[in-house]
């Protein structure tokens, strides 16, 4: 099903959110233009599933070019077409691992909500909201990863660092090479760029894409689903912030455990004493005329 190819994707109408309200967010999105990433997350959102079925199902790479038939027609993706397509940059960082370690210790702050600088083994609730919301776009439109998108990686956070701090990146390298991974045999990365893939394929005049469907709504980026996100986030917040507070209320009732266990302890040292069954007997036997003596005196006794 080609609609697998966008099930955690995300794409932003740029339009609608920098006409929100939120300065945060507006903020946050301008660094996405600035970045030269509207072309790329912005595009028009059209889907050719058939198409894309057919193109992950045949496609491979051969000189650093993507190769795939669509409708039994070649289709050649190379780098350039791909950087042309979608104006990406060609200059820049290639590789995450290139970023300068110092821009990733200031962005740990920058986004931080508490203003100490965030834990990247963390999760993404330290950061203010509109940073939660970027942790989201890098990793399901750029990096597109697939598992938890609540929980901040390495290659997440230095995304983030790329688009806070404004370090050129050539995302156009970047990127193809995501796309790359997707089509390679036997890669774990996860597929996607859906509506890009489907804008590519547009450009050849030859191939017969059939029918295109909308792209879903609710994975596009609008100022509602946004509003909607803000909403969602500050609630599992507030979860996540009362399940604290009852660990820690359990926490301090533990020493009452404790207490309450060493009573157990004096009765077995009281057992330890040394008690002969004879005197057991006679303790017995003494009780009894004492219940006796309970009985009321007045009843008068049978001859």
């Amino acid at each position: 099903m080609a609609s697998s190819f966008y099930s955690n994707a995300q794409h932003v109408d740029f339009e609608s959110v920098l006409g929100m309200d939120d300065h945060g967010m507006v903020s946050m999105f301008e660094a996405l233009m600035a970045s030269d990433l509207r072309g790329f997350l912005g595009c028009p959102a059209v889907v050719y599933e058939d198409a894309l079925v057919d193109f992950f199902e045949n496609a491979s790479v051969r000189s650093r070019v993507i190769i795939s038939t669509v409708g039994g027609q070649l289709v050649e993706i190379s780098e350039e077409l791909f950087a042309e397509s979608f104006e990406l940059p060609v200059d820049g960082f290639g590789d995450l691992s290139e970023i300068p370690k110092d821009a990733i210790f200031d962005a740990r702050s920058i986004v931080s909500l508490s203003g100490e600088p965030i834990s990247l083994s963390g999760r993404k609730n330290q950061m203010k909201m509109p940073f939660r919301l970027l942790c989201d776009i890098m990793a399901k439109a750029i990096s597109v990863k697939a598992g938890s998108f609540n929980a901040i990686t390495v290659e997440k956070f230095s995304l983030i660092t790329v688009v806070v701090c404004r370090i050129k990146m050539n995302w156009a390298k970047f990127l193809f090479s995501i796309l790359k991974k997707m089509v390679s045999a036997g890669s774990k990365q996860a597929k996607g760029f859906a509506i890009q893939i489907s804008l590519l394929l547009a450009t050849f005049p030859s191939l017969e894409l059939g029918e295109s469907s909308e792209f879903p709504a609710s994975k596009v980026l609008t100022k509602n689903t946004v509003l909607r996100f803000v909403s969602i986030n500050d609630r599992d917040g507030a979860e996540e912030v009362t399940g604290a507070a009852k660990k820690k209320a359990v926490s301090k009732k533990r020493p009452a455990a404790d207490v309450g266990a060493a009573v157990p302890k004096k009765k077995r040292s009281f057992k330890k004493k040394s008690v002969s069954s004879m005197e057991l007997v006679e303790v017995a036997e003494e009780a009894i005329p004492i219940q006796q003596v309970a009985e009321p005196l007045d009843v008068e006794e049978p001859r």
